[in-house]
């Protein structure tokens, strides 16, 4: 199958029961700016692009927000078992974004979309979300050409830093993306 353009990954994301199921189980947590991203849009992406018939497993299915008010970890692990027990048997991981520059040693993001931006690969900063009606969109705050044609490359942030693009690369040969999709290629800018 060919996918060209954001309408095509709303299609098949939309078009994927098991991933509208994951997304109308995180939005019944109502939690302020959340999206479901990075390897859950990315994998599913790549798949059909590589013609796989089975779905690739991902390590987890990360759920970010932002939520200035609360910022303890301790809420995370709430929101988890609370998705847990809404539906079992995944790999939530649930964080939020008002709190995760602390850990990455970065300046504050002003939101979750600017926290996505800052992900170290463009095929990776994305995100997807169920808005109020029920519809859904997609961020891809790096456009989704590298996505589509599946390029690994650093994002504007990564590259101006040579710390932040050592943990790029470190992360590029943990991943090893390429061993799965064997389409994939890697760029260093």
């Amino acid at each position: 199958m060919k996918l060209e353009n954001e309408a095509d990954i709303i299609q098949i994301i939309s078009e994927d029961q098991w991933m509208m199921n994951v997304l109308h189980t995180a939005s019944e947590l109502d939690l302020p700016d959340w999206w479901i991203c990075a390897g859950f849009a990315r994998s599913k992406i790549w798949d059909v692009l590589h013609g796989f018939e089975k779905r690739t497993e991902i390590a987890d299915i990360d759920v970010v927000y932002y939520d200035e008010k609360n910022i303890n970890e301790v809420e995370e692990k709430r929101l988890e078992s609370l998705l847990a027990g809404l539906l079992p048997g995944l790999p939530w991981s649930v964080k939020n974004e008002a709190r995760m520059h602390l850990r990455n040693n970065l300046d504050p993001y002003t939101d979750t979309e600017d926290a996505i931006a800052k992900f170290p690969e463009t095929a990776t900063a994305l995100g997807v979300r169920l808005d109020n009606n029920g519809k859904l969109i997609l961020t891809a705050p790096h456009g989704t050409r590298d996505v589509l044609n599946m390029v690994v490359r650093p994002t504007p942030f990564f590259q101006k830093s040579d710390r932040l693009m050592k943990i790029y690369e470190k992360r590029v040969l943990q991943k090893n993306w390429h061993s799965r999709w064997g389409m994939v290629s890697y760029s260093n800018e």
